[in-house]
């Protein structure tokens, strides 16, 4: 009996060291993001695409085709307009919690409007089923007095109208990845922008901050997501689009991976 209890015991104080520590899941994860959709294209087949990880394609005199990286890894999407077409990818059925979200997506669009004078385009637009209005939190205008394109936050079929809050300290650069994000925030109906990890304050508008009529500016129940191109106004120039996207997620939580 004695060497029974003896062997017992050893085995109980080796069983022990296998135990893993009560905290050692507590730890925060990358991974541990409530992701609302994510898209890295890399698993998509090369060639024109309608469809991905839950989105589907939007296009009007426009394309979506899913080409090798420019950087040398992996794949990118290249999304193609002529005129004043459009190609997006639509996120549906949408369901942040508190109508909050985050989201994080690679840029590059290879030129931007010169003409005509004010040229209109966005890339990326927020709706809602329960009300018309549009919220554009990543777009932009050509300014003809400064000669340049400027990036701005905007919004349509809502009571504030038709705007475009660009700003000139806002450039919009061609021919440049840049690692942009916004945050829809409906706790003051607020959008912020970040450009390479950067917060752009001047480019946030609000309730009572905004580009449009003296109204408030109020966010529908989002359920969609549209990420692309579209320029409103008929013959432009230059008379055709290409903007590359990469790393799309959208997020309860700021995604991050932006900063240099």
């Amino acid at each position: 009996m004695t060497r029974m209890r003896k062997v017992a015991a050893a085995l109980l104080a080796a069983s022990a060291l296998l135990v893993t520590p009560p905290t050692a899941s507590a730890t925060p994860t990358r991974s541990a993001h409530e992701y609302l959709a994510r898209e890295t294209f890399d698993r998509l087949p090369l060639g024109p695409v309608t469809a991905g990880h839950g989105w589907t394609a939007d296009t009007s005199g426009g394309s979506l085709t899913v080409v090798p990286s420019s950087t040398g890894h992996g794949r990118e999407l290249r999304l193609h307009t002529e005129g004043n077409g459009r190609a997006f990818l639509v996120f549906s059925d949408l369901a942040p919690a508190g109508n909050s979200f985050w989201a994080r997506l690679r840029l590059r669009v290879d030129r931007f409007p010169t003409a005509p004078d004010w040229a209109h385009w966005t890339v990326a637009e927020a709706s809602g089923s329960d009300v018309p209005t549009l919220v554009r939190p990543l777009g932009g205008q050509y300014v003809p007095t400064s000669a340049a394109d400027f990036w701005g936050v905007g919004s349509d079929l809502g009571p504030t109208g038709d705007w475009t809050a660009w700003q000139t300290s806002a450039p919009a650069a061609a021919a440049t990845w840049q690692c942009v994000e916004f945050h829809l925030d409906a706790k003051d109906n607020r959008v912020t922008v970040y450009l390479d990890g950067v917060e752009r304050p001047e480019l946030t508008v609000s309730t009572r901050q905004h580009g449009g009529t003296a109204d408030d500016f109020v966010f529908p129940h989002f359920d969609k997501l549209r990420l692309g191109w579209q320029l409103y106004q008929a013959n432009p120039t230059p008379s055709a689009y290409d903007v590359r996207m990469d790393d799309v997620a959208l997020s309860n939580k700021r995604v991050g991976g932006c900063a240099s």
